[in-house]
């Protein structure tokens, strides 16, 4: 367990207690190629490509077919199972096709879509929800239903559908909300640009989830590289404070990759600890992206579901970096043109950061809800690392592990594809930051086998389920044939059961007629005997 330490006052009227968590690296930001700009609106795209998975959990079933026109907010994708969410079309227009195309994946494989062809005019469904003026006049379950039609997942870049976060159970009472705005990775500046642009709508959204949770406390960590953010906040909080009877708070954090992890920055904000396998809520925590709060807040107060939200392009390899607002199934081929497209040569382009994010096989992808950013490197940012080496056994790896694990042990035995020796040293806590890799001399890409030995092992989870759910299937099908069985043993023993005494019967009475034939024979045949007696007495005389 890690010493806490006391921070110096953050604010005027307060000096909040700042907790460490285990490891972490210090990185270059490189926030200032993106965030010395507004937020810019995207163009309109003459056509959209709308993933119908854009979510942790079950995808959307497509409820429009090809043909059909299409307005702006109405919901084209319905939730299938409750870890889901529907999908909207951004604007209006009329569907092309609903096929698969290519996604933001390392694989570039492609997966189903709602492909639109806009129609300029950017028109509203008629059926759009009504706007709240007072969200304190609807329950916990209203706001939640309100949140789930609007299609809000965690704009983090987690995706988990947020009605599912936002209803713990009543046996995990929650008493503090924690917003995360650190927005700790490098290059990644959208979540700083809108608490600068928009942190009314943040607190406002706070507020929500504060009546909807019943909790007392909300505690905003952002951090101190983004002071613009911070004084925005503050303000915000400040004008809204007295509409609440809750606690809300602004606190400036050190700046440390990862300290936007969910887990890491509880631990820094409240100083509890997340347990292993384990979720916020069970120490009474529930952890949102600003980015979310806000969405949540334009789902309530206007009525409109999650169909846009700001993406930053930066990196050099882009020629006008900055952030852009952006309906969800633009092309990000459209959003890099209008950035001014690729300035010189490119090394790799990637969904999200360089230490997290995904590398793409192309910019004919769209722009999905989780997706924050697209980060074009050049070959000076992103030098190829060369071979893996031997690991040296130098221990750098396990240091600066938040989660304080044992990479170098998780590594020799994902290599060796021992399953369950790897999980035993806690594999599903790895949250695949990226640090171990990082400092790693050997440059081994550490997290490539924590990924495989994930994957590996729910794949072999999911075929043991499958075996499991096989054998009680035969086990029941076994059952049954053996019941039937004995039934049809029963029904046959009653039948013969109740044609027994009849069949008793009937040989008695076959013996009684046998023998009075037999006695009438018999009687006839002493008759015959007399007669012929008398016959022969009487010629002899």
């Amino acid at each position: 367990m890690t010493q806490s330490t006391q921070t110096s006052s953050q604010t005027p009227t307060s000096s909040p207690k700042l907790w460490k968590f285990h490891g972490g690296i210090h990185l270059p930001d490189e926030k200032a190629l993106s965030n010395q700009g507004p937020v810019v609106e995207a163009k309109l795209p003459t056509q959209l490509v709308i993933p119908l998975a854009q979510h942790i959990g079950a995808p959307a079933r497509p409820c429009v077919q090809p043909g059909e026109r299409v307005f702006k907010g109405q919901m084209i994708g319905e939730p299938q199972g409750y870890v889901s969410a529907p999908v909207h079309a951004s604007s209006s227009g009329v569907v092309r096709a609903i096929e698969p195309h290519a996604m933001p994946h390392p694989s570039g494989l492609p997966a189903p879509c709602v492909i639109i062809d806009t129609d300029g005019e950017d028109a509203w469904a008629p059926d759009r929800p009504e706007p709240v003026a007072d969200f304190q006049s609807l329950d916990a379950e209203a706001l939640r239903a309100r949140i789930r039609m609007a299609g809000i997942v965690g704009l983090g870049g987690a995706s988990f559908p947020s009605s599912v976060k936002l209803n713990p159970g009543q046996d995990q009472p929650i008493d503090t909300l924690v917003l995360n705005g650190a927005e700790c990775e490098p290059y990644i500046t959208c979540d700083d640009l809108l608490m600068r642009e928009r942190a009314s709508e943040v607190v406002t959204g706070a507020r929500i989830l504060l009546h909807l949770l019943g909790t007392g406390r909300v505690l905003i960590g952002i951090e101190d590289n983004k002071p613009e953010a911070i004084a925005a906040m503050r303000q915000a909080v400040a004008e809204q404070q007295a509409q609440t009877p809750a606690q809300l708070e602004v606190v400036e954090i050190p700046t440390l990759y990862p300290s936007g992890g969910e887990k890491q920055l509880i631990r820094i904000l409240t100083g509890r600890e997340v347990p292993t396998h384990g979720i916020p809520a069970q120490i009474g925590v529930v952890c949102q992206n600003v980015a979310t709060v806000a969405a949540v807040a334009d789902a309530v107060l206007r009525g409109q579901p999650l169909i846009e939200r700001y993406v930053t392009v930066t990196g050099r390899g882009i020629a006008q970096p900055g952030n852009f607002r952006v309906r969800v199934g633009t092309l990000a081929s459209e959003l890099i043109a209008a950035s001014g497209g690729y300035s010189g040569e490119l090394a790799k382009l990637i969904a999200g950061g360089p230490m997290m994010g995904m590398t793409l096989q192309g910019d004919a992808v769209p722009i999905t809800k989780a997706m924050n950013c697209l980060l074009a490197l050049t070959p000076a940012e992103s030098p190829d690392p060369g071979p893996a080496m031997p690991c040296i056994r130098c221990g750098q790896c396990a240091q600066v592990c938040p989660t304080s694990l044992l990479p170098q042990q998780m590594y020799w035995h994902a290599r060796a594809k021992d399953l369950d020796k790897v999980q035993d040293y806690n594999l599903f806590d790895c949250i695949e930051c990226g640090c171990c890799a990082h400092v790693c001399p050997a440059h081994i890409p550490l997290v490539q086998y924590y990924r495989y030995a994930k994957n590996e092992s729910w794949a072999r989870e999911r075929e043991k389920q499958a075996s499991e759910h096989a054998k009680r299937r035969h086990e029941a099908r076994e059952a049954r044939l053996e019941r039937l069985e004995r039934e049809r043993k029963a029904k046959l023993r009653k039948k013969k059961e109740a044609i027994t005494p009849k069949t008793k019967a009937a040989p008695g009475q076959s013996a009684a007629v046998g023998g009075a034939e037999q006695s009438s024979v018999s009687s006839a045949a002493d008759t015959k005997t007399d007669t012929a007696k008398t016959d022969t007495a009487g010629s002899v005389q």
